[in-house]
C-alpha cells in the first residue's frame, strides 16, 4: 500500500514538474500512464487524472494570458507607432498592418465612406490578388455596412454561405478570388462618429473568440483617434499650403499695387506741376512700353509718342465710333492691338488715349491704360475747366437761394434754373447728409459728382450737405446718396429724404423736414443708416410739416379697412380686442362673443393683408396708432354728418 502511495505522489509531482516547466500539453498523459503501469489503480488513480485536468486547465489558463500579455504588447507598440504624426495613407496602412499581426489573420483592411454613397477599400494588407483595386461597396451591402449600421462588431465563420447580412457582386467576386471565408469586422470609431470599419479575414472556416473581438475593438478605438488626427493633420497641411500660395500672391500683388500707386502719383505730380501734353504721353509711352496717341473729342492729334501705325487720328476715331464704344468707360481692343481708352469728364468726352499694347496686356498694363485716361482728362480739364467751375458755382448758388427764409421771387429762381437745364416745376426731393467721421470735404465732393450725375443741385447749409434731386421716392434718393459715401474712412454717413416737392417754394419746407427726420434718426440711435419721413412710419407723420393722417392709416391698416368694407367682415373689431387684451387670442374672442378659432382665422387673414410681421412691436405700435386714428376720424364723421343733415332740414 505505502508503495502505491508513493507511485502516485510520484505521478502527481511529474505532473506538476511539466506544469511549472511549461511541457506540451501531449505530455501531460505519459505520468498517468506510468502510475497505471506501477499498479496505482483506483481513488488514488482518479486523483492522478484530477491533477493532469487541473494542470492541463492551468497551463491553458497562463497560454491565454501570455497571448493576451503579447497582445496588449502589441497595442501599446502600434500606439505608440500611432502617436506619431502619420498623413492618412500610412495611418490606415499602420492599422492594417497591426491587425493581421495582433490576430494572425491572413488579410487585413478598412472600408471608409465613398463621395459617391457607399464606401470603398483602403490599406489591404495580405491581399494576392488585384480585384479590390478602387473596390466599391454598394451602400447598404456588406458586412461593413451592417457594422456602421449597429456600431457594433460582427463576424462571420464563412463570409459567401452567410446571408445575414446583404452581399454585393464586386465584393462577394473578390472574397472568392481571395478565398476568403471567416471575417471579422469592428467599427473604426472616430468619436461619436463611425465613418468606416476595421477587418480581418482567415482563409479558413472558422468562430472568432471573445477575446479577438476584444482585441480588435480596441485597436479600433485607438486607430479611430489616429486616423481623426491623421485627418485634421492632412486638412491643416492642405490649408497652411493654400495659405502660403495666397500670401504669396498677395505679396506679388501688394508689391505691384505699390509699384502701381509710384507710378499714379508721378503721373498726378506731372499734372499739377502743370506739364504739357507732350510731356505726359511720353511719360506713358514709357511706362506703357507701347506707342501712344492722344486726341481730342472730334479726333483731333494733341500728342503722340512712339511709332504708332501709319494712320490718321480721324481714322482711329472713326474705328471707335464703328465699334459704338465713344462713351465706353473701360478700354476696348480696335484692330492691329490698338487699344482706345476713352478719356470721360463729368460725363462728356474729353478725347481718347489710343495705345498700341497688343491683343492682351497684362493686368497691371490694363489699370495703368485706365488710370492714364483718368490723368489725361485731369490735365484736359484743367485747361478748359473754367466754365464747368462757373456752372458749379451757380449751382451751389441757387439751392442757397431756395433755402433761405426769405424766398427770392419765384419767377426768378424758375428762369435760373431752367438755364441749368433744371425744371423746379417737376418733382424733386430734398436730400441731407452728415458725415459722421473726418471725412466732409471728400464727402462733399462725392455728394457734388453724385447731383451733376443726377441732374439735381447740391450745396452745404448748416454743416450738413444739401441735395436737390429730381423724383418722387425720397427714400431710394437717401439710399442712393449713402451708398455713393459708403466708401469714405471712418464711420458711414447718416443720410435722411424728405417730399417730393414741385415748386421753389416747397423746397425750404422739405429741407426742415429732412433736417428733423436727421436729428431724429441720430436720436433714436440710427446714425450711419439711411431713411426718408415716408419710411419712419408714425414717426414720420410727426416730423412732416404737412400731418397726412389719411396717408398713414391707409399705408398701415388700409387693406384691412378695405377688406371690411368690400366683404362686411369684422377684421378691424378684431384688432382693436386683440390689442386691447394684452395680444391674447382668447381673451380676444371672449371680448367678442365668438369661437378662439374665429379670431386665429381673422388673426390670419390680416397677416395676409398687412403681412405677417404685423405682430412686431414696431408694426403693432404703428398699427395701434392707426387703429386709434381712424377710431377717431370715425367718430368725428359721425358727429359732422348729422349735424349737416340737421342743417339740410332746417334750410328745407
Amino acid at each position: 500500500m505505502s508503495q502505491k502511495k508513493d507511485e502516485t505522489v510520484a505521478a502527481v509531482l511529474a505532473l506538476l514538474d511539466l506544469l511549472a516547466g511549461e511541457g506540451p500539453a501531449s505530455s501531460f498523459e505519459a505520468p498517468v500512464e506510468e502510475a497505471r503501469r506501477q499498479g496505482v489503480s483506483g481513488a488514488d488513480l482518479r486523483t492522478v487524472e484530477q491533477v493532469k485536468r487541473l494542470a492541463l486547465a492551468i497551463q491553458a489558463r497562463l497560454e491565454r494570458r501570455q497571448q493576451w500579455s503579447a497582445a496588449l504588447t502589441t497595442l501599446v507598440d502600434t500606439a505608440c507607432d500611432l502617436v506619431t504624426p502619420h498623413t492618412v495613407e500610412d495611418t490606415l496602412k499602420i492599422i492594417t498592418r497591426r491587425a493581421r499581426l495582433l490576430l494572425g489573420a491572413d488579410v487585413s483592411w478598412v472600408t471608409l465612406p465613398a463621395a459617391d454613397d457607399g464606401s470603398r477599400l483602403h490599406a489591404l494588407d495580405g491581399h494576392v490578388t488585384m480585384l479590390n483595386t478602387r473596390l466599391r461597396l454598394p451602400q447598404g451591402a456588406g458586412l461593413a455596412a451592417a457594422v456602421v449600421a449597429h456600431r457594433a462588431p460582427l463576424w462571420t465563420s464563412d463570409y459567401l454561405t452567410d446571408d445575414s447580412f446583404r452581399h454585393a457582386d464586386e465584393p462577394d467576386r473578390w472574397i472568392r478570388a481571395e478565398g476568403l471565408h471567416a471575417v471579422l469586422a469592428v467599427p473604426l470609431s472616430r468619436g461619436a462618429r463611425s465613418p468606416g470599419s476595421l477587418h480581418v479575414a482567415e482563409r479558413s472556416v472558422r468562430r472568432f473568440s471573445a477575446d479577438e473581438i476584444a482585441l480588435m475593438n480596441m485597436l479600433a478605438e485607438v486607430g479611430g483617434v489616429a486616423l481623426e488626427r491623421a485627418l485634421h493633420l492632412d486638412e491643416t497641411r492642405a490649408d497652411m499650403s493654400a495659405l502660403r500660395g495666397r500670401l504669396q500672391r498677395t505679396e506679388t500683388e501688394l508689391a505691384d499695387a505699390r509699384r502701381l500707386a509710384a507710378t499714379k502719383a508721378t503721373l498726378f505730380d506731372l499734372v499739377l506741376g502743370g506739364c504739357d501734353p507732350q510731356i505726359l504721353v511720353e511719360e506713358f509711352h514709357s511706362l506703357l512700353d507701347a506707342p501712344v496717341l492722344l486726341c481730342g473729342p472730334h479726333g483731333t492729334a494733341i500728342a503722340a509718342a512712339g511709332d504708332m501705325p501709319e494712320h490718321t487720328p480721324e481714322d482711329f476715331t472713326r474705328a471707335a465710333k464703328d465699334a459704338g464704344v465713344l462713351r465706353d468707360a473701360s478700354p476696348t481692343l480696335l484692330d492691329g492691338g490698338i487699344w482706345f481708352v476713352p478719356i470721360i469728364a463729368r460725363g462728356h468726352s474729353m478725347g481718347a488715349l489710343y495705345v498700341q499694347a497688343g491683343p492682351s496686356p497684362t493686368d497691371d498694363a490694363a489699370e495703368l491704360l485706365r488710370h492714364a485716361a483718368r490723368v489725361a482728362a485731369v490735365l484736359l480739364f484743367l485747361q478748359e475747366g473754367g466754365a464747368s467751375v462757373a456752372e458749379a458755382q451757380l449751382r451751389d448758388e441757387l439751392l442757397d437761394d431756395l433755402l433761405i427764409s426769405v424766398p427770392r421771387p419765384r419767377e426768378q429762381l424758375e428762369r435760373r434754373a431752367r438755364r441749368l437745364g433744371i425744371g423746379l416745376d417737376q418733382p424733386h426731393v430734398v436730400v441731407i447728409a452728415r458725415p459722421e467721421g473726418g471725412a466732409q470735404a471728400q464727402a462733399v465732393t462725392r455728394a457734388s459728382s453724385c447731383a451733376r450725375r443726377m441732374n439735381g443741385l447740391h450745396t452745404t447749409h448748416e454743416g450738413d450737405i444739401v441735395l436737390l434731386l429730381p423724383g418722387t421716392d425720397p427714400g431710394a434718393a437717401a439710399r442712393t446718396v449713402h451708398d455713393e459715401l459708403a466708401s469714405l474712412p471712418g464711420r458711414p454717413a447718416t443720410v435722411s429724404g424728405s417730399g417730393p416737392v414741385s415748386e421753389p417754394g416747397a423746397v425750404l419746407r422739405g429741407y426742415r423736414e429732412a433736417a428733423r427726420c436727421l436729428d431724429a434718426m441720430t436720436a433714436l440711435g440710427a446714425a450711419g443708416t439711411s431713411a426718408s419721413t415716408q419710411e419712419m412710419g408714425f414717426v414720420g407723420l410727426l416730423l412732416s410739416e404737412q400731418l397726412d393722417a389719411e396717408k398713414f392709416i391707409d399705408s398701415t391698416i388700409g387693406a384691412v379697412l378695405d377688406y371690411d368694407e368690400q366683404r362686411l367682415t369684422e377684421l378691424i373689431g378684431t384688432l382693436d380686442a386683440y390689442f386691447e387684451t394684452g395680444g391674447s387670442p382668447t381673451y380676444a374672442a371672449e371680448k367678442l362673443h365668438v369661437h378662439p378659432n374665429t379670431v386665429a382665422r381673422r388673426l390670419e387673414r390680416i397677416g395676409d393683408l398687412i403681412g405677417s410681421d404685423w405682430q412686431k412691436p414696431q408694426r403693432a405700435l404703428e398699427i395701434q396708432l392707426a387703429l386709434r386714428m381712424s377710431r377717431i376720424r370715425r367718430v368725428l364723421k359721425e358727429r359732422t354728418e348729422p349735424a349737416r343733415n340737421t342743417a339740410g332740414d332746417q334750410d328745407a
